[in-house]
């Protein structure tokens, strides 16, 4: 479900948008829920969502395949099963070719093995199979990375697949309801302009942060 926030208001930060996020999904208590952060970013927002619904909080790490002349526009994203989607219309525009490409899938590939034991460490991940599964990122701009992290999960055979997102692009989000069972998403502005334009604090997420936010949420749900 697409809710347009009449004022576009931005979002505090990545508390402030878990919290008003939570409120939104607050039903999905009743059904014992797990939910699934896609870090660094959306570790805030889950773990707030996580907590407000009383729910065991998981990570799902998931890279963005950058151009090789401009890394911040993706072409594909990898998750950490190795579920791999990939832009083969911008591949093919950009003349990127397929010797590079590989390159990039495992340069992010070693990326993802190396936050995923700095997250995780040697715990096992939690069982999804026949849960409802709530996916949370801060905000889907293109929705590669969300469609490599959905098509990860929905692997695990979850009874029920949510993704839940303060803010979204209308075009991309209507593009994931094909991967999700539902897309929840707080704002959905005309014009993105990037997640970042609609929180006023949007700084970085350093791995610190991540492995403290899981910590905590884990002694809370213990």
């Amino acid at each position: 479900m697409l809710e347009r926030d009449p004022l576009d208001e931005p979002f505090i930060d990545r508390q402030d948008a878990g919290r008003r996020l939570a409120e939104r999904l607050q039903p999905l208590s009743d059904e014992d829920p797990v939910v699934v952060a896609l870090p660094r970013g959306g570790v805030p927002v889950a773990k707030e969502v996580a907590a407000a619904l009383g729910a065991p909080l998981e990570i799902l790490a998931v890279r963005k395949l950058g151009a090789p002349q401009n890394p911040e526009y993706g072409i594909g994203a990898v998750a950490e099963d190795g579920s791999l989607v990939i832009d083969a219309e911008d591949v093919d525009q950009l003349g990127i070719e397929q010797n590079v490409l590989d390159s990039i899938v495992a340069r992010e590939t070693a990326e993802l093995r190396r936050r995923v034991s700095a997250y995780r460490g040697d715990r096992a991940p939690l069982e999804l199979s026949d849960r409802t599964v709530i996916v949370v990122d801060d905000g889907v701009a293109t929705g590669v990375t969300d469609t490599a992290a959905l098509r990860a999960v929905r692997r695990q055979g979850p009874r029920r697949l949510i993704l839940a997102v303060p803010v979204c692009a209308p075009d991309s989000a209507a593009r994931l309801r094909a991967e999700a069972d539902d897309v929840i998403c707080l704002l959905a502005p005309r014009m993105l302009y990037g997640v970042g334009r609609w929180y006023l604090d949007f700084s970085q997420v350093s791995d610190e942060e991540v492995v403290s936010l899981l910590r905590e949420s884990g002694d809370a749900t213990a």
